[in-house]
């Protein structure tokens, strides 16, 4: 009997070794908040003041504390490190809040992340300044971009929207208050189409008007066309198309200075115009001539939206702008469009100079990230805005079909445009559902 219980004993404790080895694998979150979790938060609190004295993140004590302590506490003055101010676990990682002591700034603490990731043994460390002399340390106990998960409440709200999950796990949101114009590049099968539909998705449960450009004879953007309000698929319309929202823009102008107001959303929510999202799905398309009698509609393209890009923020106009690559190798006015466009999203590219293009001018620290993005992790990408700040992220896999489901079940708020009703798509009706069969079948015979 006592042999058989030291068996059962033992396979119990094998049995309970393979599960969590196999939840590491299968389910990091499960893993890591069975037994990640206590084992990080027991080092970081062991750990913590040696840790930051070896890291040069503690400093000399104030001359009132250290004569208190010398004089008074009878012990030795010793370096003071960021006092913790609270500590929580989530799903995927520690979040610690550090008031930071004189003499030290935030450039500090992120300067160390990488020798504070290796010394708590976690996967990333992020530093995020919440407030004036105090940081959040984001700690990742796993591989977050490894499986995308979004976070439950990552859900569209204003003019945001939630595309992918950041490094340290948060969500990544498409916000056009904050970055109304943006670039995304890549090369093929990077994970840009990726990155779009799962915009267009957001976008869609909006109140916003999508127009679409996909001079790859639409063989992208037309599924979508049910909650378009309009779609050029050829270089001439998008000529004609950047013409009538110039032409808006102007309108929209006018209406803002009779109202003595500078911003569309100063204006009273009945008399606000419908905000417009403009999706341009390969940019080198609009750019490249093949003879000159082309010159004259690009010249009349480049001029339409370096005008919107500079001016159409404040009247509620969008552009989201994607391509392989985009420099001065596509000719006039290149450049300069590219320096109107806040946001910036680099996924994997075929050489450095593509990711110069996209980072250097905003967020030249990311420019090494974005040309080491591995193949096997297409949907991995650098997002980075004109603050300087950058983060790694990856846009959860999703299908064309789920998306155009998603056109479709929010048709209904497609606004109703007199200036794009010309582009309008046609969106044909639902095909039937099958019903009974009227023609008898006919009788097998050998």
């Amino acid at each position: 009997m006592t042999d058989l219980s030291m068996w059962l004993e033992g396979a119990g404790a094998l049995a309970g070794a393979g599960g969590l080895g196999y939840a590491k694998v299968r389910a990091p979150r499960v893993y890591w908040s069975l037994v990640g979790m206590p084992v990080t938060w027991g080092r970081f609190t062991l750990s913590y003041r040696s840790t930051m004295d070896v890291c040069g993140l503690a400093v000399h004590p104030s001359g009132l504390r250290a004569f208190m302590t010398r004089n008074v506490a009878r012990r030795e003055v010793q370096p003071v490190p960021p006092k913790i101010r609270r500590v929580r676990g989530t799903s995927s990682g520690l979040r610690v809040t550090l008031r930071l002591p004189a003499g030290l700034e935030p450039a500090d603490v992120i300067a160390s992340s990488e020798r504070l990731r290796h010394a708590w043994g976690v996967h990333s460390v992020t530093v995020v300044e919440t407030k004036p002399g105090f940081v959040e340390l984001r700690m990742t106990g796993y591989d977050v971009l490894g499986r995308v998960r979004m976070p439950r409440k990552a859900r569209p709200h204003g003019m945001a929207v939630p595309v992918a999950v950041r490094e340290d796990g948060t969500a990544f949101e498409r916000d056009y208050r904050k970055a109304p114009m943006a670039l995304t590049l890549g090369a093929n099968h990077s994970g840009k189409s990726m990155y779009q539909r799962n915009l267009i998705k957001g976008l869609a449960q909006l109140p916003v008007a999508l127009v679409g450009v996909d001079c790859k004879r639409g063989v992208e953007q037309t599924p979508y066309a049910p909650r378009l309000s309009a779609l050029v698929t050829t270089p001439d319309d998008a000529a004609s198309l950047f013409g009538v929202l110039v032409a808006e823009m102007e309108d929209r102008f006018d209406q803002l200075s009779r109202h003595g107001v500078s911003d569309l959303w100063e204006l009273p929510s009945e008399l606000r115009p419908v905000p417009v999202v403009v999706l341009v799905d390969e940019v080198a398309e609009l750019f490249l001539i093949s003879s000159k009698n082309d010159e004259d509609r690009r010249e009349r393209i480049v001029t339409a939206l370096i005008r919107l890009a500079q001016m159409a923020r404040a009247i509620g106009i969008y552009l989201e702008i994607c391509g392989q690559r985009f420099g001065s190798d596509l000719g006039k006015g290149a450049t300069m469009l590219r320096a109107q466009l806040t946001g910036r999203v680099v996924h994997r590219v075929n050489d450095k100079q593509t990711a110069e293009m996209g980072l250097a001018d905003v967020a030249p620290d990311a420019v090494p990230v974005a040309s080491l993005i591995p193949m096997n992790r297409p949907g991995t990408a650098v997002a980075a805005d004109s603050t300087g700040g950058w983060s790694k992220i990856r846009t959860p896999e999703t299908s064309r079909d789920e998306v155009v489901a998603v056109c479709r079940e929010f048709a209904h708020l497609v606004p109703d445009l007199p200036f794009l009703a010309p582009f309008r798509p046609y969106v044909p009706a639902p095909a039937p559902a099958a019903g009974p069969s009227l023609v008898k079948p006919r009788p097998v015979t050998d």
